[in-house]
C-alpha cells in the first residue's frame, strides 16, 4: 500500500536514501562504541566502561527511530551488516585499547555525523523542498545528541572552550 501522508514519493525516496546512509553511520558508530566498551583498559576502566555504555544506549535509540522513520515513509530500512558497510561514511573501528585513542576516534565520528546531519537537513529543506517537518525534527534531535556526545568526549580529552 502506498503511503499518502503528503510527502511525494520521489522526495520520500530521496529522504529515505539520506536516512539509510545515516542509519549505516549510526550502526557503525554503535558497533565501534560497543567494541570500545568491551575493550577499554587502564585506570579509567570503570568510568569509560559505563560512559561508553551510556553512549551506545543513546545510539541504539537513534537507530530504532531512524529505521522506523524510513518505514513510516513507505520504504525499507537498511538492515544488514553488508548494507551498513556499503552505505556508511565512517571507517570501521580498529581494535584500539587505550581510552584516549578510543575517545578521539569516537569524537571524530560524532563530529562527522553532526556535520552530515546539518547537510541532510539543509538538503531536505532547501533542495528537495520536501514538506517533512517530522524528519527534520528527528534529525535535529539527533544532531543535539551527537553534539552532546561530542562535547562529553572532547571534555574527557581535556579540551577547553576558547575564551
Amino acid at each position: 500500500m502506498q503511503v499518502n501522508t503528503g510527502i511525494l514519493q520521489p522526495a520520500g525516496k530521496k529522504i529515505t536514501e539520506k536516512l539509510n546512509h545515516l542509519l549505516a553511520d549510526e550502526y557503525i558508530l554503535l558497533t565501534k562504541t560497543r567494541n570500545y566498551h568491551w575493550h577499554v583498559f587502564g585506570p579509567s576502566f570503570m568510568e569509560m566502561h559505563k560512559f561508553y555504555e551510556g553512549q551506545y544506549d543513546v545510539l541504539r535509540e537513534i537507530i530504532d527511530v531512524l529505521a522506523e522513520r524510513v518505514t513510516q515513509l513507505g520504504f525499507a530500512a537498511t538492515a544488514t551488516l553488508r548494507e551498513f558497510l556499503e552505505l556508511t561514511r565512517l571507517k570501521e573501528g580498529l581494535h584500539v585499547f587505550e581510552a584516549g585513542a578510543q575517545t578521539k576516534q569516537l569524537l571524530s565520528d560524532h563530529e562527522t555525523i553532526a556535520r552530515q546531519i546539518r547537510t541532510d537537513i539543509d538538503h531536505i529543506e532547501n533542495e528537495l523542498k520536501a514538506d517533512d517537518p517530522v524528519t527534520i525534527d528527528i534529525l535535529t534531535k539527533f544532531l543535539t545528541e551527537h553534539e552532546k556526545m561530542a562535547w562529553m568526549l572532547r571534555s574527557y580529552l581535556g579540551h577547553t572552550v576558547v575564551v
